[in-house]
């Protein structure tokens, strides 16, 4: 069996493949690619791969921007479809397109029913929070999002209805921000403030939120 035959099967079985953003380059933090810094004794890119695997994502895309090639190298991403955005600089957005692209068929020969997105400057945001997220799929007409204490924010789950109408409003660093905003009514949110932090690891102060 092929490779595009695995994962083709993987997919049927499970709809919701992970898809986590991993371009970012760090600007606020010197430069240092947010995919590289370490937690928990490895690479962020590495913990947030784990976390949607154990959220039930069976197979996970992976967007890579800032130094990709050192990325490749550094981390363990074995069974990852891993995903260039030559046009990481300009934002989420691109990263978000082009992961969606990946999971439409056009890199990856296979077509999912919902993309499980997640961030990877978020390591306080596990797999319990994704699983509940994950738990919410009924077809592709679905959108899911995690909410805490009310407020919507990540993961979340965009059904393949959607992709094209995010992927026309992802620009700069807003993601899906304009269609989620546009689609308020039709997003299932989902509680997950016991048990996930939703900080980011933007600057210097905020890596104090990342353990040995």
């Amino acid at each position: 069996m092929t490779d595009n035959e695995d994962r083709a099967n993987d997919e049927a079985a499970d709809p919701v493949v992970g898809l986590l953003l991993a371009a970012g380059g760090g600007r606020r933090l010197g430069g240092r690619p947010k995919a590289l810094l370490e937690h928990r004794g490895q690479p962020l890119v590495e913990h947030a791969v784990a976390a949607l695997r154990a959220a039930g994502c069976a197979r996970v895309h992976v967007v890579l921007g800032a130094r990709a090639d050192d990325v490749r190298a550094r981390a363990a991403l074995d069974g990852c479809v891993l995903v260039d955005n030559p046009e990481w600089e300009q934002g989420m957005g691109s990263s978000l397109r082009a992961g969606l692209a990946s999971l439409a068929g056009t890199r990856s020969g296979t077509r999912a029913g919902a993309a499980l997105v997640s961030l990877v400057d978020q390591p306080g945001i596990g797999a319990p929070a994704m699983a509940r997220v994950r738990s919410g799929y009924r077809d592709e007409r679905s959108l899911v999002s995690a909410a805490y204490a009310g407020v919507r924010g990540h993961p979340v789950l965009l059904g393949a209805a959607h992709w094209a109408g995010v992927a026309a409003t992802a620009t700069g660093d807003r993601g899906a921000r304009a269609y989620l905003t546009e689609h308020e009514a039709e997003i299932a949110l989902v509680e997950c403030g016991d048990v996930a932090r939703p900080y980011d690891i933007d600057t210097e102060a905020d890596l104090i939120h990342l353990e040995p």
